[in-house]
């Protein structure tokens, strides 16, 4: 297991939000609360350790006052008061060299400062994941791409502009400042601003860029859910972000603008159509050259069941033929929308697993829209396992 807070272990106490006992015992603001539980001590007045709690919530006549050493804030709903505590642990860890499961519209990711070498460094050893894989920085605006590249072509620019925040993520030559560690040793590196709101807010308030590939083990199925992470990581993740279920469900399409041409190195939650209505041409994904991104290899994304590809009209025959072979097989029927497939489809082979089927059979869809990640995603779980390095 990877050591917790190597550089600042004083942040490993967990911090204690004190609330009213009216409010823990409201059946919705319990709810609420019950998003602080995993990585707070939740007391009452007159609990132990309640003097020395780090947040306090208390109610007035403007709402609900939360009082900490960073001040006071006052919002209307213990809901946006949970947010609100939680964001500013997620900055105060990562601040201090840890770990923090971020909450994306597309994936949770795995995120750490990403000026900070040693931090990114333990993303790696926790993922098991090679080195040579770069990471996509995460930023809070798009201006904050002249800070991580050396050059903005204009086109980065109009993309930024039609697709952020959102599930795209641009390939450009990096600025020298940028840790290699977070390159893969490329002169390339993968921007994005996502959209997903909490994540979004913690990475403006953050003001720096955050390294996050997707919260799970190196090349296994990626979490959409904030417990995903907590059943792949556990205590090796210092602090998770509890931001809900990922409303896009897949990664981010990854382009490479870093040559001066364009090309589609991951498709991912934009489409190809969507990418040439905003440039005025045809473009086609390529899986190979000179540039490394995420999601490239052969087997990814899989689940510990064997992912058998087979027709639509063939599934049902295919999966007769293996569980008379005395496999245990699971048929997984994807939605007819390809959006809530993609929503859907990380929770589903993770729910295969969890009842312990061997094989699972699915068809994938047709490669249009978000159809065309959708079947990259299941052609490479059901890559061969000997592929990931």
């Amino acid at each position: 297991m990877v050591k917790k807070f190597p550089y600042n272990p004083a942040i490993m106490v967990r911090p204690i939000v004190l609330v009213s006992a009216e409010t823990a015992r409201d059946p919705a603001e319990a709810e609420a609360l019950q998003r602080l539980r995993w990585g707070f001590d939740v007391r009452t007045p007159g609990e132990a350790g309640a003097t020395s709690a780090a947040f306090i919530v208390e109610a007035s006549v403007r709402g609900l006052v939360v009082l900490s050493d960073r001040g006071r804030v006052v919002v209307p709903t213990i809901a946006e008061a949970v947010e609100w505590i939680a964001r500013t642990r997620a900055i105060d860890v990562l601040r201090a060299g840890g770990l923090v499961a971020v909450p994306t519209e597309t994936v949770y990711g795995l995120g750490a400062d990403a000026r900070n070498v040693e931090a990114v460094r333990r993303i790696f050893a926790v993922k098991g994941r090679p080195s040579g894989h770069p990471l996509i920085v995460h930023l809070g605006e798009a201006r904050a791409m002249s800070e991580w590249a050396s050059e903005v072509p204009e086109l980065a620019w109009r993309l930024a502009r039609r697709f952020w925040p959102g599930p795209l993520t641009m390939i450009l030559r990096k600025d020298a400042r940028v840790p290699s560690i977070v390159t893969g040793g490329q002169e390339t590196v993968g921007l994005r601003v996502p959209s997903h709101a909490i994540g979004l807010a913690m990475l403006r308030e953050f003001g720096g860029g955050v390294a996050a590939p997707s919260a799970n083990r190196f090349g296994c199925v990626s979490p959409t859910t904030a417990q995903h992470v907590r059943d792949d990581l556990g205590d090796e993740v210092d602090f998770v972000l509890d931001g809900g279920p990922c409303a896009v469900g897949i990664e981010s399409t990854i382009v490479d603008l870093s040559s001066g041409d364009f090309s589609i190195l991951r498709p991912g939650g934009v489409t190809r159509e969507a990418l040439e209505e905003a440039i005025g041409r045809p473009v086609w994904p390529c899986s190979t050259g000179e540039v490394r991104a995420p999601g490239q290899l052969e087997s990814h994304y899989a689940p510990r069941a064997e992912v058998v590809l087979a027709r639509r009209e063939e599934v049902e025959a295919r999966a007769r033929e293996l569980r008379a072979r005395g496999r245990r097989v699971a048929v997984l029927s994807l939605a007819a929308s390809t959006e809530a497939a993609a929503r859907e489809l990380y929770a589903a082979l993770r729910e295969i697993d969890r009842q312990g089927y061997e094989v699972v059979v699915v068809s994938a869809p047709e490669e249009e829209g978000l159809g065309a990640a959708l079947a990259d995603r299941l052609r490479k779980a059901a890559g061969r396992r000997n592929s990931r390095p």
